[in-house]
């Protein structure tokens, strides 16, 4: 239990509130909020932060509620339900009760579990807390390490011009909810860090997520200098050398805090390039434990390590200047006696540019043996992008899969929508959040009526909740009492709702809304089948595009003819996300294709019942199908200087010809089959497939397991297959440029190509390679690879041999190309060794 809490003396009744006020797997859940909505509706509305509510509550308050029956049996009813979660198996020790793998670190920069734990920035925090929820729910054996940010990202206050400020509000770890993690002897730990010239302090926090527990390291120690107590003040501070030291914090001083407190793991999960130093520090760790040299250690551990990339564009690496990360690394070069421009080298792309920077996803590329995108078309991208790492190398080959993000389903869902799919699935709210697949098709065959009752309930609810959030808004920007009352009734609970909510920046084209404002103005204004839209997001305070976007927008929802119907509402957090997915009819996205890496935004509507209107980017290029929502563009890429102006027309087109006609189409009962129709196709199809649930379970069994089953394999008897497995790939390039081809010749035989390659393998055993015929992918397809078999000596040759394989002749000859790679049973090629060679 955290320090501020045990101070708070609560009513016997009520003394678990504690325990629930400090559980961020349950504090977003529709059971949570009900107790606390009942506690103090205003407090929790606002702040969501259920410390804040035990903090201030008087004792006559809480007196009251320790005799308010329906309160503490709310209570009791979590109590039983956390009870029978805590005591369940889970899927993963159901699925693989003899697994290899016993834990899982998964290092992120940000989490976003709960607003009353502000240390998300969007997006990529979203997706991490998402992860440990479901982790918890499925049992899989993760903890989580982060860094506790004293001031966290920025909060948007808008302008009265429309202009974006920021402010930076304290995170003061009294009013959060974390507990001081204790060592066995109930001191608050600290993990120490070497630094040039000192060591960091860090003091850690304890963060309980269900079954899972996150770690937050935080460098405001009073011991440390004022320099070093402000490396976690700003999640994703200015300024290259802060950033470095954050990164340093996560990966070096996150992978010290698992060996202090004995964690023992099979696999490290790094959630974006950030955390790329922990694939050092654990190499170094192990180089120290077993007495093996660093390269070795790295051949052991990098087989645990599992890298997750979230970036669409190079441009967005973060890299480092040669010079600062010399400075930085030098504790860890002393400890293995690593050469410096070795060390630098695993960080670029060509390790002997000394003037090249130090790129710290190309670290991560080099230090792990799964590389995911997080969706099917980003691993695509991703694949382009790393290409430079594997010269020579077809794109199709590039070591990059793609497990595609998902939503924490609980988390999401409207108190609607959550009695909706619990009567629905008639099992009760525990059952069907368990089983969404299984409750899914019930959501499919539900009676439309019903389904159109629901819709109209939840758009209302989100109605009221922004007419008081702007109401407010307009209050403390000190506007006159008018504005404020007006701002009371915009919207209309029965009119077609759009939601619009970005990160504001240019590839995400925020402005597309406004390509032809008057046009949008026309469809928002009509007296009949009008619709309102509500906007959001923030820009980084440094781009000031996206600031100006920012501005386009206020204004238009600012002008007299559509201010009733259009809102910007200010500070775009989990709080109004969680209420736009609960209410929103129609989600718009409008990234430039390929920028946007997933999206999950869009996700959480899915629940809901709200409907997705999206350029075909991220995971809507793989959700899309006409039954359960509209697209933007044709699905390619195109360098056509006119798409913004082209997308935005057939935007407008959809809007005006498609979906509000379908909106507003009802039958005698007032009821709009067809869109009811989408809805529910959106809903059972799509809710299953995009849920966190499903991600966590793709990464156990398509990364997790295999990681740990290699990782076992390599470090067992102190590494002598990791020691062998350096010594392959010194022997592969010392000799590989010894290799050559000499004749090729086909010939057809029954419907296919026999061919037959002359190699000369120089002073390599034909063990140590394959020689392969391969064609390049067609369709989309995979790639044609064929293993050619070695069908003897070359005659006067010296190791040359005769190589053989066929193939149906359905493609032409020249599609196929021979060439050799290295091979090992127990390496993975390219990923671990890019040596390639082709006939030309």
């Amino acid at each position: 239990m955290s320090i501020h809490l045990l101070k708070r003396d609560l009513p016997s009744e009520l003394v678990d509130l504690a325990d629930l006020a400090l559980d961020l797997r349950w504090m977003g859940s529709q059971l949570a909020s009900r107790i606390w909505e009942r506690l103090d509706p205003d407090t929790w509305e606002r702040t969501k932060n259920p410390s804040m509510i035990l903090l201030n509550a008087s004792r006559a308050r809480l007196e009251a509620a320790a005799k308010d029956d329906e309160l503490k049996g709310q209570l009791h009813n979590w109590l039983e339900r956390r009870a029978r979660y805590m005591q369940s198996p889970g899927w993963f020790v159901e699925s693989h009760p003899d697994s290899v793998l016993k834990s899982v670190a998964y290092f992120s920069m940000e989490f976003g579990l709960s607003e009353a734990l502000p240390i998300y920035s969007g997006g990529l925090g979203m997706l991490a807390g998402d992860h440990l929820k479901s982790a918890s729910d499925l049992g899989v054996p993760v903890v989580g390490v982060g860094l506790l940010y004293q001031q966290g990202y920025f909060r948007q206050v808008v302008e009265d011009n429309g202009l974006q400020l920021e402010a930076f509000p304290y995170n003061d770890p009294g009013s959060l909810p974390i507990s001081p993690a204790q060592a066995k002897d109930e001191s608050w730990v600290r993990v120490g860090v070497e630094l040039p010239g000192r060591t960091l302090r860090l003091r850690v926090w304890s963060v309980s997520v269900g079954r899972v527990t996150l770690y937050l390291l935080d460098s405001n120690d009073p011991l440390n200098s004022p320099w070093d107590r402000g490396i976690t003040t700003n999640l994703y501070a200015a300024g290259k050398e802060k950033r470095l030291l954050q990164e340093i914090v996560l990966g070096v001083g996150g992978w010290a805090l698992l060996r202090q407190l004995g964690i023992d793991v099979e696999v490290c999960h790094l959630n974006e390039g950030h955390a790329a130093l922990v694939v050092l520090a654990r190499a170094v760790n192990y180089a120290q434990r077993t007495g093996q040299p660093f390269p070795v250690a790295l051949w052991a551990t990098r087989a645990g390590n599992v890298f997750t990339t979230h970036t669409p564009v190079a441009a967005a690496f973060d890299q480092f200047a040669p010079d600062l990360v010399a400075k930085y690394a030098q504790p860890l070069l002393d400890l293995t006696r690593m050469p410096l421009e070795w060390f630098l080298g695993l960080g670029r792309r060509d390790p002997s540019n000394p003037s090249e920077p130090f790129n710290m996803a190309y670290l991560a590329m080099r230090g792990c043996c799964h590389v995911n995108g997080v969706s099917r078309l980003h691993g695509r991208v991703s694949r382009r992008l790393f290409k430079e790492l594997y010269l020579n190398w077809p794109e199709a080959d590039i070591p990059v899969g793609h497990i595609t993000n998902g939503v924490h389903v609980p988390t999401w869902d409207s108190s609607q929508a959550n009695r909706l799919w619990t009567d629905s699935f008639g099992q009760g709210e525990r059952r069907w959040v368990e089983n969404v697949a299984d409750a899914a098709r019930s959501i499919g065959r539900i009676d439309a009526l019903e389904l159109w009752k629901f819709r109209g309930e939840a758009r209302r609810e989100l109605v009221e909740y922004l007419r008081r959030r702007i109401s407010r808004q307009y209050q403390q920007h000190g506007a006159p009492a008018e504005v404020v009352q007006r701002a009371r009734h915009v919207f209309d609970p029965n009119t077609l709702t759009l939601g619009f909510a970005r990160r504001f920046t240019e590839y995400k084209r925020p402005n597309l809304l406004l390509h032809d404002p008057e046009r949008l103005a026309r469809l928002i204004c009509r007296t009949e089948r009008s619709v309102q839209l509500v906007v959001a997001g923030k820009a980084h305070p440094d781009d000031d595009n996206g600031k100006a976007m920012v501005q386009a927008l206020v204004r238009f929802a600012r002008r007299a003819d559509v201010w009733n119907s259009v809102v910007f509402a200010e500070d775009y957090d989990m709080v109004l996300a969680q209420h736009l997915a609960g209410g929103v009819d129609v989600w718009i996205n409008t990234p430039r294709r390929p920028a946007e890496a997933c999206g999950t935004s869009g996700m959480k509507m899915l629940v809901n019942g709200g409907l997705n209107f999206s350029v075909l980017d991220g995971w809507w290029d793989e959700a899309f199908s006409p039954e359960v929502g509209w697209a933007i563009g044709d699905g390619r890429e195109s360098s056509n200087p006119d798409i913004d102006a082209l997308e935005a027309e057939q935007l407008y087109d959809i809007l005006e010809n498609e979906i509000i006609p379908e909106f507003y189409n009802r039958d005698a009962q007032g009821v709009p089959q067809a869109w009811l129709q989408r809805v529910r196709a959106s809903i059972s199809r799509l809710t299953p497939e995009f849920s966190s649930d499903r991600m966590v379970r793709d990464y156990v069994e398509q990364s997790y397991l295999p990681a740990a089953r290699l990782y076992c394999h390599r470090v067992a008897e102190e590494g002598m297959l990791a020691a062998a497995l350096f010594e392959w790939q010194t022997e592969i390039a010392d000799c590989w440029k010894g290799l050559q081809f000499g004749d090729t010749s086909v010939v057809e035989d029954n419907q296919r190509w026999l061919f037959e390659v002359q190699v000369y393998l120089g002073d390599l055993t034909p063990d140590l390679v394959r020689v392969e015929l391969y064609a390049n992918p067609l369709d989309g397809n995979k790639p044609v690879i064929v293993v050619m078999d070695r069908t003897g000596l070359l005659p006067g040759s010296v190791n040359g041999y005769r190589y053989t394989a066929t193939v149906p002749s359905d493609r032409p000859k020249e599609h196929y190309t021979p060439r050799i790679v290295p091979h090992h049973t127990d390496v993975l090629v390219p990923l671990e060794d890019c040596h390639i060679c082709w006939p030309h």
